[in-house]
């Protein structure tokens, strides 16, 4: 590789090209791609939660963003049109955009459900085209078939091409080669740097560091010091040496699953917190066994209305994917992170450690007996609940949950207010629906 003198910046154009695509408000655009009439007027998705879940560009130029109390949406704009969020056409849209990717390069990263990267490395012959043009021939395709916008970067690294990305929203295409990666980084603040959290970006601030080009601008044997292993990493990425590399593997592995809710109006009662908890750790299990992975560690964490989090690891004194096992361990420490009086906004829980349920070894002090019938209880609640939907059955811990107002609970997407012939509340076909009538 070539690199300038002194700063040892990266200079040549090409060692490798990863190119990152970022849909542009992407639920909110989904809504508007499914049904025309709503282009160009302000559309927000999460009627049924409260809140924001997203917001078109022409809600965002008003000033409405993610997260926002919907009642504080109607203040700002009267006239926004607030839908339920129809989770199941976003994903449909969001294969379909992965796919039109793979019609150019052989190996996609689905990064997540709008997002992905992809290694251009080497395909300029093949394509008989600049990455610039293959960037603009996916995205054009896309914004054809889909009806929703996205944007793009190409860069030598996956860190800069995300950071490329996101400089010119929405509908951008930045292509950023060596030699010009220290423009990109003088236009990126700390905060924008992935991979860095609050707590990294006001640190480095105390050292008088405001933009990512200012970061990387400081030695290794600095950043080994103030940092650890992901921050070096990030630094040698934003320098233009590459550190992650595309996967092509879909999301059969996890090293962790993690479950969050957001609700609205926020509370501090103790039971309804609590309940909110359980139901995140039913559904982290519930994916966790729907892939055969079980854990042995738990974290969960509360946020309060000003975003500060406070959290606590448990180490279980089983490995499983079962809530009901996994639920007293959870209640003995939720006490060290509810406090009363304090407002919460959402809970969340993380399994992590996780590895696959097969010859797993058992503690000597394991009560065999109640592991068997709690297995086998949670087999049948998954067999209720694969036939009548999800949570049908859930732990009565979590049925505050059920009759606490987290937003118009009765706000459907099409999808369930046009039922086709032989659907019903609970089942129905995995299609978008504004252009199907029921029969």
């Amino acid at each position: 590789m070539e690199y300038k003198k002194g700063n040892n910046f990266l200079i040549k154009s090409w060692p490798h090209a990863f190119l990152h695509i970022d849909a542009d408000a992407f639920f909110a655009s989904c809504e508007q791609s499914l049904n025309p009439k709503l282009k160009g007027l302000p559309v927000v998705t999460g009627a049924e939660r409260g809140i924001v879940s997203a917001a078109s560009y022409e809600a965002k130029d008003l000033g409405i963003g993610r997260g926002i109390p919907l009642w504080e949406v109607k203040k700002i704009c009267p006239n926004a049109i607030i839908l339920p969020s129809d989770y199941e056409s976003y994903s449909l849209i969001s294969t379909r955009m992965f796919s039109i990717m793979r019609r150019f390069v052989p190996i996609v990263e689905e990064y997540s459900i709008d997002e992905a990267f992809s290694d251009l490395t080497g395909m300029r012959r093949p394509l008989n085209c600049s990455y610039h043009e293959i960037g603009r021939r996916i995205k054009e395709q896309i914004e054809t078939e889909l009806g929703i916008t996205v944007s793009i970067g190409i860069a030598p690294t996956k860190s800069l091409a995300k950071l490329a990305a996101n400089l010119q929203k929405p509908s951008g295409l930045t292509v950023v080669p060596g030699r010009l990666i220290e423009n990109l980084l003088q236009k990126i603040p700390l905060n924008k740097i992935w991979g860095f959290g609050e707590s990294t970006t006001n640190y480095l601030k105390k050292f008088g560091l405001k933009t990512a080009y200012d970061f990387t601008l400081k030695d290794k044997n600095w950043v080994k010091q103030h940092l650890n292993k992901t921050g070096l990493e990030i630094w040698k990425e934003l320098r233009g040496e590459m550190i992650y590399e595309i996967s092509n593997e879909t999301h059969e592995k996890y090293k962790s699953i993690s479950k969050t809710k957001t609700f609205t109006p926020p509370s501090n009662k103790r039971d309804y917190i609590l309940g909110q908890l359980i139901r995140n750790l039913e559904s982290a299990c519930i994916k966790a066994r729907r892939h055969n992975l079980v854990s042995n560690k738990l974290i969960i964490y509360l946020r309060q209305q000003n975003f500060q989090s406070f959290g606590v690891e448990i180490k279980l004194d089983k490995t499983t994917n079962s809530s009901l096992l996994i639920t007293p361990s959870l209640k003995k420490v939720f006490k060290k992170v509810w406090q009363p009086n304090i407002m919460y906004r959402s809970t969340g829980v993380i399994l992590s450690n996780l590895k696959a349920n097969n010859k797993i070894q058992e503690s000597l002090f394991t009560d065999k007996i109640k592991v068997i019938k709690m297995e086998q209880l949670t087999n049948v609640i998954d067999i209720i609940n694969s036939k009548f939907g999800k949570h049908t059955l859930h732990q009565a811990a979590s049925l505050q949950v059920n009759f606490t107002s987290r937003g118009n609970r009765e706000a459907k997407s099409n999808k369930w207010t046009e039922l086709l012939k032989g659907e019903n509340y609970r089942q129905h076909i995995y299609l978008p629906r504004w252009s199907i009538k029921a029969n």
